[in-house]
């Protein structure tokens, strides 16, 4: 049988979109192999149809860590046999590239954001010189590439002269869970429910100006679920600001638990900062992830995910990232029953037309290519 070890540097069990180039592969009759690392405060893994290798490294952050698993990825890529790589974002493409030309192995490069333009190197510029000849050596010299939107893949293509595909973070229908309880989830029944959720809740995200914001919000309760570099100065500022009563932190867990909460939301955030050229052109799980679950959004106007707002009507953007704005636009959003069932109506068409069901035929078209 055919094998292909797909790799990438996270602990495997949040991240959807290598779940579902997994299982895509596996309809195409691949044996697949999924490696990244176990984190010390890792859950978990869940049950998958495929293998999976979790490597625990002595370091968990900071270039000693990426070293690390660089350099253990590819020794397990060198003594592991493979029809196929497949390696997903840049901290894995050194690796896969070298140990695609010293066996003469096929590899496919997934690249889910726009790493070098992340605000975590851009205000370092001298690691971020270091990512950016590694993107310029391993990119150029692919035929073609994956990403998540149209705006990042003209980024590449423009650049690098490589062909990319768009294959967009799209959940399935088929793996939407059923609605959470309130009362069995521990979740006040007198208040609007709010969500915030992701793996990288990180810097220039809004995620401090919508906490800020809670303060004006007494009848709102906001649900942060996921992890990210952010959360320890989130949760300072709710004990500072005494609103223990108006946001909770739930952390990471499987897709199937997180959505439970989701769907049980009124509003959902999406409030990246158009501060670098990553998240000006993101297109993230958690939108799709919203549209599944029928939650309108709150949205900063970043291009890609104000284009699919305001094509099927789904939510509203805040004025600027003053946390009163953000208070206003979320009474608003709440208040406005007319608008709301415009919502409703676009959420329950972007349902049907972003789905996986529909997006994986793209992904299907690409890997035939391999076979």
């Amino acid at each position: 049988m055919k094998r292909v070890i797909v790799s990438v540097i996270n602990d495997l069990v949040t991240d959807q979109r290598v779940n579902k180039s997994c299982l895509t592969l596996q309809k195409l009759g691949y044996e697949v192999m999924l490696v990244g690392r176990k984190q010390r405060k890792s859950p978990p893994m869940d049950q998958r149809p495929y293998d999976t290798k979790r490597m625990k490294l002595l370091f968990e952050k900071g270039p000693l860590f990426y070293a690390e698993y660089n350099i253990r990825l590819f020794s397990f890529l060198l003594f592991h046999k493979a029809n196929l790589l497949l390696s997903n974002d840049l901290d894995t493409a050194l690796p896969n590239y070298f140990i695609s030309k010293l066996k003469g192995i096929k590899m496919i490069y997934d690249s889910h954001e726009y790493f070098t333009e992340t605000p975590e190197l851009v205000d370092r510029p001298r690691v971020q010189r270091v990512w950016k000849r590694i993107e310029g050596f391993v990119v150029p010299r692919l035929l073609e590439m994956i990403t998540v939107c149209e705006s990042i893949a003209d980024l590449f293509h423009e650049k690098y002269g490589v062909k990319c595909h768009v294959v967009r973070n799209i959940p399935a229908r088929a793996a939407l869970p059923p609605k959470g309880d309130k009362k069995i989830l521990n979740l006040p029944e007198d208040k609007h429910l709010l969500v915030l959720q992701g793996s990288g809740i990180n810097i220039q995200r809004g995620a401090e100006e919508l906490v800020e914001a809670m303060q004006y919000l007494d009848d709102c309760y906001l649900m942060i679920i996921g992890g990210g570099d952010v959360l320890p100065i989130l949760k300072q500022m709710v004990t500072e600001m005494h609103i223990e009563d108006r946001v909770r932190f739930i952390p990471r867990m499987p897709y199937a638990n997180m959505m439970a909460y989701t769907q049980l939301a009124e509003l959902g955030f999406i409030l990246d900062k158009d501060t670098n050229l990553n998240y000006r052109f993101c297109l993230p799980n958690k939108l799709f992830d919203f549209i599944q679950a029928g939650v309108p959004i709150v949205a900063s106007r970043l291009v890609e995910v104000g284009k699919i707002i305001e094509k099927y009507q789904i939510g509203l953007f805040i004025p600027d990232h003053d946390p009163k704005s953000i208070a206003a636009t979320i009474k608003e959003g709440l208040g406005d029953a007319s608008r709301r069932a415009v919502w409703q109506q676009g959420l329950a068409k972007a349902a049907e037309e972003l789905c996986w069901e529909n997006e994986q035929q793209v992904l299907l078209d690409i890997y035939k290519h391999y076979e």
